[in-house]
């Protein structure tokens, strides 16, 4: 059960242990419209479910739906969860022979929840992981079988840690399994107290705030990229929209200026070593930047244009 592409390399793994394991079905997500067109458009694992002549279900919802009975009949051993994104309902957990299982992107306790990976980069944790645990009705609240480590590097983004986390599952998965299967998979229960909640990210999440000190804005940026990304605010400082507000987008990576003070969104400096943005704690220097309506620039482009000056405020 899954959808997300940080679950594929875990279904490919599955696939190609085929003389240990006989997978029986893929359940995924529905459908959806991607791009401008809106085109509908199927998740990868599901094409590659189909290219292997598994059989794929696609229920909206779970609980309620004639998929359930689906699941009875398959009579399975085990089934494996990896972003399904559907709490499963608890005739579902109960359905395996042996377990039902999940791999989490976190040290569990640590992050539950959809933005575990920003969330552990946001906080400047020094390393994340993969949990093999027990599926809970509760959110992410089942015993854990077994982690495996990765540690996070300073210039780690989150999509560098989601494909890390996504290449290192599938060997945390086949571990799990086999513990399972010869009967020696232990069960860590979980110490709540130490557990933090990783909701899922909206894209206005991802507006910087310049109250926040130089280190806590690099590190959103790199946590939040590609999703939902990063951004500001400015006042168009020249041209038919000046004196309009529009939208800058920052991508990593960024320096930080311990030195450099102002204050909290005030532009220190814009030249092509970059724009220069103070925060409530030294400030930050930013070389790759997308004003609305633009493509991708560096500072030096963006610098030349004149849109904003030194001493203009982002909010």
């Amino acid at each position: 059960m899954g959808t997300g592409d940080i679950a594929l390399p875990s279904f490919v793994a599955l696939l190609e242990n085929d003389s240990d394991y006989e997978v029986v079905g893929l359940f995924t997500q529905p459908d959806k419209p991607v791009g401008r067109k809106q085109v509908l458009t199927p998740p990868a694992i599901k094409v590659l479910a189909e290219e292997k002549g598994i059989p794929v279900w696609q229920p909206d919802r779970l609980r309620g739906s004639d998929e359930l009975e689906v699941i009875d009949e398959l009579a399975v051993d085990i089934i494996v969860v990896m972003a399904y994104g559907q709490i499963l309902p608890k005739r579902v957990i109960q359905a395996p022979r042996i377990a039902c299982i999940n791999l989490h992107a976190s040290l569990l306790p640590k992050y539950r929840g959809a933005s575990c990976i920003q969330g552990a980069i946001d906080a400047g944790d020094v390393e994340t992981g993969i949990s093999v645990m027990h599926v809970a009705p509760a959110l992410d609240e089942g015993d854990v079988i077994l982690q495996h480590r990765l540690a996070i590097q300073p210039d780690h983004t989150g999509g560098v840690v989601h494909n890390l986390l996504a290449e290192s599952a599938p060997v945390a998965l086949l571990e799990g399994l086999e513990r399972l299967v010869d009967g020696t998979a232990e069960r860590h229960v979980q110490d709540s107290e130490k557990s933090n909640y990783a909701p899922k990210l909206m894209r206005d999440d991802g507006e910087l705030d310049w109250s926040m000190s130089a280190e806590e804005i690099e590190r959103r940026v790199r946590a939040y990229d590609p999703w939902p990304g990063t951004s500001t605010t400015f006042v168009e400082a020249k041209g038919k929209a000046q004196g309009k507000r529009k939208r800058l987008k920052i991508f990593p990576q960024i320096r930080i200026e311990q030195e450099m003070h102002g204050n909290p969104g005030e532009v220190l400096e814009l030249s092509k070593n970059g724009l220069v943005i103070a925060c409530a704690e030294g400030a930050v220097r930013c070389t790759s930047i997308q004003p609305e309506g633009n493509a991708r620039l560096t500072a030096e482009q963006f610098a030349t244009g004149g849109r904003i000056v030194v001493g203009d405020l982002l909010s």
